[in-house]
């Protein structure tokens, strides 16, 4: 059997074309479900793989005759193209240079992002690596300050009948089955979050999400593994900055819209189509301002075993 995902239960199939086949095995090599193998000095198809081939189209990207093809899993030869070259790509400095560049943004002038950009982060970030293939990360897309604005008002609308889930009672009466930290979060940051954001919304002030001209939902379906959205998020992120866009990652909207029948009804009105174990929303625009220094950051602990 096939491993499954939302699009796509099936195997794809392996031709390979032994005229073209040198033998040289390197489809051996980055096959991860041993699905090829090297017989009478030919690349022929192993009796007993792992899963059966899941389309990664490694063996295609290798082959350096063109030798194999594969088909099914939404990939096929169409979609092989030729790596830029070496000199084009950006060097460690350079890199270094655009993340230590990024802040989060959360003001931004009052100038639209437009259709052309907007693809250019999508094209960037359909590179991310994304789970087993085909990709399971959904991306809702709100290309205005109006439709992100549309968006935080019915959200606020939504927290506005769920209030009781930040109460001290319902708190209380979680603290046993959560544990202290998800208490101390709850307290601390939850629930001071549900009044600023309804009470911002209701004095005309979009807390949510800062009515950029850019925002982008990135989700999973119960078949993703939960860190796919947030690599794609963090691959859209850093293509906003490349394009002189100010970029901020808003968690606290995926995880209060996931559980209950009202989180249901809102998502199926905003067009999200599946409750997602992880996601993540990126904001994008124009900064209103500009820094001039970075922070440096630390993580929690280095361990080097």
């Amino acid at each position: 059997m096939a491993i499954p995902t939302s699009r796509t239960k099936e195997k794809a199939q392996i031709i390979i074309n032994d005229e073209l086949c040198i033998g040289c095995g390197r489809c051996v090599v980055v096959c991860s479900d041993y699905s090829l193998t090297l017989a009478n000095k030919k690349a022929t198809q192993a009796t007993n793989p792992i899963f059966g081939c899941i389309g990664c189209g490694q063996c295609m990207a290798v082959c350096p005759t063109d030798a194999i093809s594969i088909h099914g899993r939404t990939i096929s030869p169409n979609d092989l193209f030729e790596l830029p070259p070496v000199e084009d790509t950006a060097n460690y400095a350079r890199v270094l240079a655009l993340l230590q560049r990024r802040r989060s943004v959360r003001r931004f002038k009052d100038k639209a992002v437009d259709n052309e950009t907007i693809e250019k982060i999508l094209d960037a970030t359909r590179t991310a690596p994304m789970g087993l293939p085909p990709s399971d990360v959904h991306v809702l897309v709100l290309d205005s300050k109006e439709k992100t604005r549309a968006f935080a008002s019915d959200f606020c609308n939504y927290l506005g009948e769920m209030k009781w889930f930040v109460s001290n009672w319902f708190l209380a009466l979680m603290r046993p089955f959560w544990g202290k930290a998800n208490d101390e979060m709850f307290r601390g940051f939850i629930k001071p979050l549900f009044k600023v954001y309804i009470e911002g919304m209701q004095q005309g002030e979009n807390l949510v999400n800062y009515d950029a001209p850019l925002a982008i939902y990135f989700y999973g379906t119960p078949y993703s593994d939960p860190a796919d959205p947030i690599i794609a998020a963090t691959y859209a992120m850093i293509t906003g900055e490349s394009l002189g866009l100010g970029t901020c990652m808003l968690g606290a909207v995926h995880p209060l819209i996931q559980n209950g029948k009202k989180a249901e009804k809102f998502r199926k009105q905003q067009g999200i189509k599946h409750k997602s174990r992880e996601g993540l929303f990126v904001i994008f625009g124009y900064p209103a301002v500009q820094f001039k220094k970075g922070i440096r950051r630390t993580f929690a602990g280095e361990e080097f075993l």
